[in-house]
C-alpha cells in the first residue's frame, strides 16, 4: 500500500517525537528536546514533566527563529570549515545544545550542574 504524503508526513513527525523522548530519558538534567524546521517551526517538543517552562511562547518562536538562522547561515560555510557537529550555549542557568541531521534542529536544554555534557552530546548524536 502506497502512503500519502499526509501519512509519510505523520510517521515522520512521530519518529522526531520518538527520537526526543529517548534524548529526554538519557538524563534527568535534560529538560526539553524538540524538533524545529529550517524556518523555525516546532515540528515536536516535549519538556519534561512537572518542570515550568522557562521562556514565554513568543520567546520561544524568537529563539527558535533565530537558531533556524543561524543553523541557515552556518551551511555556506560548512564546506570551508567542515560539518557543524554541535552548537553549546551556555547560559547562567541552562546549558542548551543544538544539533542538526537532514535539515531538521534539534533544541535541547540541560541543567547547568550536568557534569556529564560530552557523554550525553554522545547518547543524543546516537539517537538522531
Amino acid at each position: 500500500m502506497i502512503k500519502t504524503p499526509a501519512e509519510k508526513w505523520k510517521d515522520t513527525i512521530i519518529k522526531y517525537r520518538k527520537q526526543c523522548q529517548n534524548i529526554l530519558k538519557l538524563s534527568n538534567s535534560i529538560r526539553y528536546a524538540g524538533a524545529i524546521n529550517v524556518y523555525g517551526r516546532t515540528l515536536t517538543g516535549i519538556i519534561r514533566p512537572n518542570l515550568k517552562p522557562l521562556l514565554k511562547s513568543e520567546q520561544v518562536k524568537n529563539e527558535f527563529f533565530i537558531i533556524s538562522t543561524l543553523m541557515s547561515l552556518r551551511k555556506n560555510t560548512s564546506n570551508t570549515v567542515g560539518k557543524l557537529e554541535h552548537i553549546i550555549l551556555q547560559h547562567q542557568k541552562i546549558t542548551i545544545l543544538v544539533l542538526q541531521k537532514n535539515n531538521i534542529t534539534f533544541y535541547i536544554s540541560i541543567n547547568r550542574k550536568e557534569k556529564n555534557l560530552e557523554k550525553i552530546i554522545s547518547s543524543i548524536k546516537k539517537i538522531i
